[in-house]
């Protein structure tokens, strides 16, 4: 994941540079809701809109506020230039994160801000469809959900047009939207305060805002409303998992569903903490301190006046995911009583979600990305203070120990999987690695199959392990690896061609198989347990039982691995 998201910028914005478009006539839309007319371009056969404003900006009196629909007429759109990302949380802009708080303060100066093309005034979405689709055209739309950690991402980094492009070529051609929703403490700042206010998980609810727009809209460029499917990857896929449990699993608008499908890669339920734990209210106090607020009558509104800098390198502040706290993340969505009334996890086992058919998995070797960084761990003993410390306040020095207890050995239990000593980049490095990556995602994805399996057994879900990057040195198939395999499509291999296929094949019919052609039917995971694993050269199915024991810790202990 930080690969990419260093590298996907630059793509986007070369891509941008070096396409030439084709002579035709000049896309252009008209909408109702809000009255606009919508100018993009054709490039390449494929029509783009970017950076249509779906809310009300979030500036001024609106920073830290739910986002608020567009109420007047919008006139004329030139939806032509570069999309507008919501402001980053690169590194840590606090001293005690030398030297990384060095590079996040240069990063957070305008210049760096005009580079990233990053603002408050980021409420946006992306619309790609192929050149030539009508308002008659009705097809099917797929929402892509950036991740980044809650900190990172924006549209700018995932141009849909090369999905729009291959869908084409296999006779299922879609729209694609990308949408943007604030990150960090824009975002996510937690917090009594946020509470009292009724602003927290300003992030989902961009994103829902931004699904209500597409209802509203989407016909008008061609897309069928009743055929939505989300995909999310990493911080997205999590907001996926998260878009079926808002209000309670509440997903209708207008007397409608506003999604009929999803698709998550890499995350899903994250057991949290609320609003206003002791965590949550940590990050918050540390913002208003950096920020200068601390003796101010009200320390919201004192945040709301800040200059823009100073806010961003005041939310930036607290230790991000680009250090040695990893994904012990400062911000995330938290349980706040209504948005989310419970933890993620705890809203899946009650049933309190989107009953629609879905589609989850991970890369093989998911923690390696975030393991890179703590190469002062070498014990067991390490291992067991760094969780107590960084992640899991709630859980027993015993708990933690029987955790790091069941991944015995280095080599046969340590990620990258299925590789030996030489890719252990310090002595527990294998051991965190494969410890982060089932915590966060790879096991607890099994746990929502199984939870959502008994609650809702005639919904259908598939599931899948990527390993089409086996053999890559210390990260094997790591974390984000997908956006370039799967998203991009870089290298023209089994793997992306498969995934493509099942992907569309879903995102027309609710089914993976329905237009799979001669790739190997992918069964329900619910049959036999079974998932579709991946290589570069071939699919196969795999038992999802593999360290069962581990498996089995994190069930009975859930309660007690709240971030």
């Amino acid at each position: 994941m930080i690969l990419n998201r260093t590298l996907l910028p630059l793509l986007a914005l070369c891509s941008s540079a070096l396409a030439v478009p084709a002579k035709r006539a000049v896309p252009t839309v008209s909408i109702a809701s809000p009255s606009a007319t919508i100018v993009g371009s054709s490039v390449l056969g494929v029509d783009r809109f970017n950076n249509i404003p779906f809310a009300q900006q979030p500036t001024g009196s609106l920073r830290l506020k739910p986002p608020q629909p567009l109420e007047s007429p919008l006139g004329t759109v030139e939806a032509t230039g570069l999309s507008r990302s919501c402001p980053q949380f690169f590194f840590p802009t606090n001293n005690t994160e030398f030297p990384g708080s060095v590079t996040g303060q240069l990063l957070n100066i305008p210049l760096f801000q005009t580079v990233t093309n990053a603002g408050e005034d980021c409420l946006g979405l992306n619309i790609r469809r192929p050149a030539g689709t009508t308002a008659d055209s009705k097809l099917p739309v797929l929402v892509w959900i950036y991740g980044g950690g809650f900190e990172l991402g924006s549209s700018l980094m995932y141009d849909g047009a090369p999905l729009v492009l291959s869908s084409k070529t296999l006779g299922m051609p879609i729209l694609f939207v990308g949408i943007s929703y604030r990150v960090g403490g824009f975002g996510f700042l937690p917090g009594k305060e946020i509470l009292a206010d009724g602003s927290s998980n300003l992030g989902l609810l961009d994103q829902r805002l931004a699904l209500e727009w597409i209802a509203d809209n989407i016909a008008a460029f061609g897309g069928d409303p009743d055929k939505v499917t989300i995909w999310g990857e990493s911080a997205g896929s999590i907001s996926v998992y998260d878009q079926m449990v808002l209000y309670d699993g509440d997903y209708n608008y207008k007397g409608k569903p506003l999604f009929h499908g999803a698709i998550m890669n890499s995350g899903a339920a994250v057991p949290a903490d609320p609003v206003d734990s002791a965590k949550g209210q940590a990050v918050y106090d540390q913002v208003v301190a950096t920020a200068g607020c601390s003796s101010a009558a009200d320390t919201l509104e004192c945040l709301r006046e800040l200059e823009y800098t100073d806010f961003l390198n005041a939310a930036n502040s607290v230790p991000g995911i680009l250090s040695y706290h990893s994904i012990a993340l400062s911000y995330l969505p938290r349980p706040d009583g209504t948005i989310l009334s419970q933890s993620p996890d705890a809203l899946g086992k009650a049933g309190k979600y989107a009953p629609v058919p879905f589609i989850i998995g991970d890369q093989e070797d998911e923690g390696t990305l975030f393991a890179l960084f703590q190469s002062n761990i070498t014990t067991t003993d390490d291992l067991v203070e760094y969780f107590s410390k960084y992640f899991f306040h709630g859980a027993s020095q015993a708990q933690l120990q029987e955790l790091v207890a069941t991944y015995p050995t280095i080599t046969a239990d340590g990620s990258p999987f299925r590789t030996g000593i030489l890719n252990n980049w310090y002595p527990q490095f294998k051991r965190l690695a494969a410890i982060l990556g089932d915590l966060t995602f790879t096991l607890t994805r099994r746990v929502v199959l199984n939870i959502m399996a008994e609650v809702n057994p005639d919904v259908p879900s598939w599931s899948y392990l990527a390993s089409y990057d086996y053999g890559t040195p210390v990260l094997g198939t790591f974390h984000g690896s997908d956006i370039l395999q799967v998203f991009y499509g870089i290298l023209p291999n089994y793997a992306s061609r498969s995934i493509h296929t099942y992907y569309f094949s879903f995102v027309y019919d609710q089914d993976p198989n329905s237009r799979r052609g001669s790739f190997m039917e992918w069964p329900q995971w619910s049959k036999d347990k079974q998932l579709m694993q991946f290589f570069a050269n071939r699919g196969a199915l795999l038992k999802d039982d593999f360290r069962s024991d581990t498996y089995d810790f994190i069930v009975e202990n859930v309660d007690s691995f709240h971030i």
